[in-house]
């Protein structure tokens, strides 16, 4: 009861700060060529009855038995992740948190929301009818980042099914030119063969031109992935991850190059822009791979470089996924016994990603001329 309370406060207090500013509720108000990532995969105490992916594992190194069986963070004040939500550890499945996150959204300009899919009866699934319902509230449009669940063509074509039958027809699922648009995560976990026979549209068991059929967009990681993605079918390429040089992918000076590969195949480019990256509560081997937020420069400098490679959309890695330090959620200082936890430096306002993606937003659509320094 007590935090029920404390949510309905919350959701008070940050919808009168909003009233306050450049922001409000407006349907016309989000670009449906900027999508960012986001994760349902969140679970408390209160809505329902146990921690979920707050209390995240140490994962192990793949060579390294250091970390093995190194445990996992209980929850509460100590969580899984290098920043602590301003929200705390909340619900995914939770409307008022729903509803707060749609607002946020909106707010930032952004149009679709991918929301990362495990399948039908996993947590994520949970609450996707609320998602949808709250998103159409605010002018968004939710499409699915399918993450790799199936091993086979009929377990992916059983995904589809399942989503078609449940999710596709309601007003705020994102189609472009009317067909559904998903993410597929680590695509090549099926080889390009087993994609060639649901996406050749000469093949027999083809999914294109039926009510299988969608906007299907891979993801580029190593140098020859623009290879795979021609030929297996798929409609485009996006990158993903938010640390700069990571992969080939993620490598801002590669753009310019794939961009140029998409559009000599008539693919779709999505390159992702994040504010930092940092994963050290989960990953403490891999602080190679730590991007510092700069006061906000790092998420600048590469929001610019996806623009001068003249993309399609850009993604937006990520909303809140918090394992990996890549949200632009509103966080909180903290300090507990064992760790104090990374803020936004300099900017003390909570809301500053949300404010900051506003502007870039307001740059790609040639609002506002770009006065960020490198």
């Amino acid at each position: 009861m007590k935090m029920k309370l404390f949510y309905l406060l919350l959701l008070s207090s940050i919808f009168s700060l909003y009233s306050c500013g450049r922001f409000s509720k407006s349907k016309t108000s989000v670009n449906y060529n900027v999508h960012t990532f986001y994760y349902s995969w969140f679970g408390n105490l209160e809505t329902d009855g146990k921690y979920n992916n707050w209390n995240h594992t140490i994962v192990p190194h793949w060579v390294d038995s250091t970390w093995n069986d190194a445990g996992n963070y209980p929850g509460g004040d100590d969580i899984g992740a290098n920043y602590y939500p301003q929200l705390g550890c909340y619900s995914s499945n939770d409307p008022e948190i729903i509803e707060i996150h749609m607002k946020q959204i909106s707010d930032a300009g952004i149009g679709v929301v991918a929301m990362s899919w495990w399948g039908k009866d996993s947590f994520s699934d949970k609450s996707i009818q609320t998602y949808l319902d709250i998103a159409h509230q605010y002018g968004l449009k939710l499409a699915f980042h399918i993450e790799p669940i199936y091993k086979t063509e009929a377990e992916f074509k059983g995904h589809l099914e399942y989503i078609t039958a449940n999710y596709t027809a309601h007003p705020a699922f994102y189609k472009l030119n009317g067909k559904p648009f998903y993410y597929l995560y680590n695509s090549y976990k099926l080889n390009y063969k087993m994609w060639q026979t649901m996406l050749n549209p000469d093949s027999l068991s083809t999914i294109r031109n039926t009510p299988l059929d969608g906007v299907f967009i891979s993801l580029w990681t190593l140098r020859l992935d623009g290879e795979f993605t021609v030929k297996s079918g798929f409609d485009g390429f996006y990158t993903y991850f938010g640390s700069d040089g990571f992969v080939y992918g993620s490598t801002t000076s590669n753009w310019q190059k794939m961009s140029a590969f998409a559009k000599e195949n008539n693919l779709i480019f999505i390159p992702c822009v994040a504010p930092g990256y940092i994963d050290t509560r989960i990953r403490p081997w891999n602080e190679k791979n730590i991007r510092s937020r700069e006061n906000g420069h790092y998420y600048e400098k590469m929001f610019m470089n996806a623009l001068n490679a003249n993309p399609d959309f850009i993604g937006i890695t990520s909303f809140n996924e918090w394992h990996e330090g890549t949200q632009i959620e509103p966080a909180i200082p903290k300090k507990i016994s064992a760790y104090t936890y990374e803020d936004y430096g300099e900017n003390t306002d909570p809301l500053y990603y949300i404010k900051k993606t506003r502007a870039l937003v307001s740059i790609y659509e040639g609002k506002e001329t770009a006065s960020f320094s490198e």
